[in-house]
């Protein structure tokens, strides 16, 4: 059937009636909130290229995560950024670490957030790429593969005896899902999930990140290992890779310009997947509208929801706070307006009805 009889538009005429057809929702229950780990006390300090974050001592991340919960968010995402760096990154193994220190306390006050841990090397390295250096046959250096396995299987196991919920794996190292899985297994904790970083690629958008986690490398960049922007169906190929290792949710990274690998890993696989909207995306949104350019809340709104649609089950953003109180803001304005609507009593003929009981 085609126009006049069709009309598409006809379901799109009220608010109730586009409620009613609305195909993709957006839900605290899928946010995760990145929170930035640093040493001291007392600590909080703002991050300047990500607006509203803040870099947390110990006793200040507890607060902040105690605030995400109390917003129904129901996870985090810690990043360690220590004040001590060597070209092996053994602070991020370390038992007394920053990270392994920070889910500690985490979970001495609240055993029902989920504490995600990410594992990689960078912010630990004095050299700053995501696994151990040497160097190679033409007198060049870069990273090795396998070294770097046996540091990530024991950076993941010391973060899982501290309490981490959930490993995530970033560093796009070859096998390390394998390496990481194995190593759970035979400590103990075959119960714990992994979610990889499955297909991060080397993208011009993790510049706030790097200043916040001060990550950057010292020479060279991360294209040896982090995936190239131009290839799909490479995408696919680490996926199901670390499926097969053992992961139990796969991520895509960044988020908005690889919407359509998240739709194909959600067609190709069916399993849960997760989306990083990464520090450029939200800086971008934030530039635009400090000059007035977008509407910020329409926009980052909007933003999300194309990620769910593509297919993401879980979203992690810098805006997860914003957005969780935008959530319970429209909660309220809606309850609100149907309480107005049914404050009318009930009447026939203008006389009001008795309802007994």
């Amino acid at each position: 059937m085609q126009f006049p009889k069709v009309r598409l538009r006809r379901l799109r005429h009220s608010e109730g009636l586009r409620r009613l057809i609305r195909e993709t929702h957006l839900s605290v229950d899928h946010f995760v909130m990145p929170l930035f780990v640093v040493e001291g006390k007392g600590v909080r300090r703002p991050i300047a290229s990500l607006p509203g974050h803040f870099h947390l001592s110990v006793d200040e991340l507890v607060k902040e995560a105690m605030e995400v919960r109390h917003l129904g968010i129901p996870a985090i995402l810690l990043f360690g950024v220590p004040d001590r760096k060597d070209p092996q990154g053994s602070g991020a193994y370390a038992k007394e670490g920053l990270i392994q220190r920070a889910v500690r306390a985490i979970k001495e006050e609240m055993q029902d957030l989920v504490v995600a841990t990410d594992v990689c090397l960078c912010a630990y390295t004095s050299h700053g790429h995501c696994g151990i250096v040497e160097e190679g046959p033409g007198n060049e250096f870069w990273v090795h593969n396998d070294k770097t396995l046996d540091v990530l299987a024991k950076t993941a196991l010391s973060q899982a005896e501290a309490g981490s919920d959930l490993v995530c794996p970033s560093d796009m190292m070859d096998g390390r899902v394998g390496a990481i899985r194995k190593a759970l297994d035979e400590g103990g904790f075959s119960h714990l999930p992994i979610m990889s970083y499955s297909c991060k690629y080397a993208s011009s958008l993790y510049g706030p990140f790097r200043e916040a986690a001060h990550s950057a490398p010292s020479f060279g960049d991360r294209t040896t290992y982090q995936m190239d922007p131009a290839n799909a169906q490479e995408a696919i190929r680490e996926m199901r890779q670390d499926l097969e290792e053992g992961a139990d949710i796969l991520m895509v990274k960044p988020a908005l310009p690889y919407l359509d690998i998240l739709s194909r890993a959600k067609r190709e696989f069916g399993v849960p997947l997760a989306a990083y909207q990464v520090s450029g995306e939200f800086a971008m949104v934030k530039s635009a509208a400090q000059t007035g350019t977008l509407d910020e809340d329409k926009v980052k709104l909007e933003l999300l929801l194309s990620i769910k649609r593509a297919g993401a089950d879980i979203l992690i953003t810098y805006f997860a706070k914003e957005i969780a109180q935008l959530l319970q803001e429209e909660a309220r304005k809606t309850g609100q307006r149907r309480e107005q609507e049914a404050k009318p009593a009930l009447s026939v003929k203008g006389t009001p009805l008795k309802v007994k009981g």
